[in-house]
């Protein structure tokens, strides 16, 4: 009965406090902040009560009600907790409470902030929900309010022109993976004559790679994943923590914990496993290589989270889904924290664009050495978090590529280790690039534009410092996972629960460390030698290629875009002109054949009896005529 409680209050605390933060008043001078501030807080911290609640005793959570039958097709509302999915909603509920604390101090002055403080809860509550359901229709529900809630997140700030059509992009985007992810789900339901996991799990589905790979689409939407990765840098127009939510905890995690809960499926079919390993090694490398030209700091983070989820969905690929899990766990710390930081150093100077900061080093520390161990971890330098969850990862596709084994085939092991060695080179470029760009060097402004008030939380001219406690304390908590975290993988338990085996420092690490300072120390000779001038300038006409994202956006309008305007255009003109013309045709024809016989039942009298002897003589001819005949 207990872990029922603790299990429902999980998903269900955070989602009933959203709903009840909706309700009240918006824009009304800050009355309803503190309630707001209060529900949001409350909400995630009972959620992240309930997660340790469970940890501690140890049990996994299983239990569900049916609530609806489809025929003979039952949808039941349950939870179903393993300890590997406690440790994602551990990452959740810490990484959401987080945020919405740094959200008080950093959205301090929006009349907005009590519906997005409900917001938040409600994207908390539904990626909680994806997290411990035990049923396919449940996650299907949550996974649609996590799409719901991100455009609204997305385009909380209507004052800047960027904001709602990149929330309407996301939405959209998303939307398009989600049509496969339903169908992708039905057709399991229906093989397996159930939506619980466990039934469809246990099944043998009918058409197994056709629905894995319509799941797939809708894993490609939520997790940013090649071709539908191209709302996640526009998704940067919505507040930071928003950013540090989506990239860190909810949205883009979903997709990859969504193949984790299916992988006893996904290791039956080869073929949609070699599919995701490319889908993968293309994302990664993409991912990598338009961070190294991006200014605006936020997009450089944004595009390292496409690159990084790369490595997540390639060891799904070759068959460790622990490792991928892994990878989830320590990315949520290191990519929360430096979003966080980076909204300090935004709030702090008054630009999103590396290339007029520099020099914050000394007016920063501490939002400088958070960089400096969330970068480092992202990079995957030892001994910080992401080092060992990036090890697990490429020292598990070097054993699928060599030994061969797995449930892929062996050459997706080469495409996803080949890959990963080379993002390893490519993210710690771009990530000396950033530290070096926007705390090295010499101030790129005459004069900051704003500054933090301490006092009041007010932004006006000053010289930047680092930020008052409601932004810093979330930033110095998120340095303690960034820098330690990984080190869980020496615990036999953390091993366990994730199917991870024991590390192991082999000579199999040199090369990754050495691809690591070749990357790190080529970004940082190029800073030596031409001091002041952006390392990414020697990127030459591959520059502004990176910098746009390969142009995916342009294709997608040349290929997809417009034919699919003119198509619908073309079905407009002739529902108008054919459809319409038709129906409307019929009622004038109608309408002036009325007009005829009214104006001949106006006749007069002589005319009108004429008329009719003449027709009963025509009538009577006729008669006679066929009745001789």
């Amino acid at each position: 009965m207990i872990a029922e409680i603790f299990g429902t209050a999980l998903f269900g605390v955070p989602l009933l406090f959203g709903l009840v933060g909706l309700l009240l008043p918006a824009g009304d001078g800050g009355r309803a902040r503190r309630p707001a501030a209060a529900l949001g807080i409350a909400g995630a911290a009972i959620a992240l009560l309930a997660t340790v609640v469970l940890l501690i005793a140890g049990d996994t959570v299983d239990f569900g009600t049916e609530v609806v039958r489809f025929g003979d097709l039952p949808v039941t509302v349950g939870v179903s907790l393993d300890t590997a999915a406690l440790y994602v909603a551990l990452a959740v509920t810490v990484v959401a409470l987080l945020v919405q604390i740094y959200s008080v101090g950093y959205l301090h002055d929006d009349p907005r902030y009590a519906p997005y403080a409900a917001q938040v809860s409600l994207f908390t509550g539904a990626m909680l929900t994806v997290v411990a359901a035990n049923d396919l229709i449940m996650l299907l529900v949550g996974w649609e309010v996590m799409g719901a809630c991100s455009y609204l997140l997305i385009g909380h700030d209507r004052r800047l022109p960027e904001a709602p059509r990149a929330a309407v992009k996301a939405f959209l985007v998303t939307r398009v993976g989600d049509v496969g992810f339903l169908l992708g789900i039905a057709l399991l339901g229906v093989s397996a004559g159930s939506f619980r996991l466990a039934d469809v799990l246990a099944a043998e589905p009918a058409h197994l790679t056709v629905a894995l790979l319509l799941i797939l689409a809708g894993v490609a939407g939520k997790s940013a994943q090649f071709p539908l990765h191209t709302w996640l840098p526009d998704a940067m127009a919505g507040p930071t923590p928003i950013s540090a939510l989506i990239h860190a905890a909810t949205m883009v995690a979903a997709g990859v914990y969504v193949v984790f809960r299916l992988y006893p499926l996904f290791a039956r079919s080869p073929a949609t496993l070699a599919v995701l390993g490319v889908m993968a090694a293309i994302t990664l490398l993409l991912g990598a290589l338009s961070a190294t030209a991006q200014d605006d700091l936020k997009r450089v983070l944004a595009w390292s989270t496409v690159s990084q989820i790369g490595y997540m969905t390639g060891a799904l690929a070759i068959g460790v889904p622990g490792a991928a899990l892994f990878h989830l766990l320590t990315h949520a710390a290191f990519k929360a924290l430096l979003f966080l930081a980076a909204g300090g150093v935004i709030h702090a100077v008054g630009t999103n664009l590396m290339s007029r900061m520099g020099g914050l080093r000394a007016h920063l520390p501490v939002t400088f050495w958070s960089f400096v161990i969330g970068l480092g971890a992202l990079a995957g330098l030892p001994p910080l978090a992401g080092f060992w969850s990036k090890e697990s990862v490429l020292a598990a596709a070097e054993h699928a590529a060599t030994a061969g084994h797995g449930p892929a085939p062996a050459w997706v092991g080469w495409v996803v280790w080949v890959a990963g060695l080379l993002g390893v080179a490519i993210t710690a470029w771009y990530a000396t690039r950033l530290l070096l760009r926007t705390f090295f060097g010499r101030p790129r402004t005459e004069q900051w534009e704003v500054g933090f008030d301490d006092a009041r939380y007010e932004r006006g001219p000053a010289a930047p410092h680092d930020p008052p406690r409601l932004i810093r304390w979330p930033v110095l908590v998120l340095t303690v996972p960034s820098a330690l975290l990984g080190l869980a993988v020496f615990l036999p338990a953390f091993r366990s629960a994730l199917t991870l085996p024991a590390p192991h420092l082999t000579p199999g690490l040199a090369l990754p460390l050495l691809l690591l300072a070749l990357g790190a120390g080529g970004a940082w000779w190029l800073w030596r030698t031409a001091p002041g001038v952006d390392p990414a300038q020697a990127l030459g006409r591959l520059g502004p290629l990176f910098a746009a994202g390969f142009r995916i956006d342009d294709l997608q309008d040349r290929f997809v875009v417009r034919p699919v305007r003119a198509l619908a255009g073309a079905v407009r003109r002739f529902d108008e002109r054919v459809v319409d013309g038709a129906v409307e045709g019929a009622g004038t024809s109608t309408t002036r054949l009325g007009v005829i016989l009214s104006n001949a039942h106006r006749a007069a009298l002589p005319r009108a009896a004429v008329a009719v002897l003449a027709g009963a003589l025509v009538l009577g001819l006729a008669a006679a005529i066929y009745g001789a005949a």
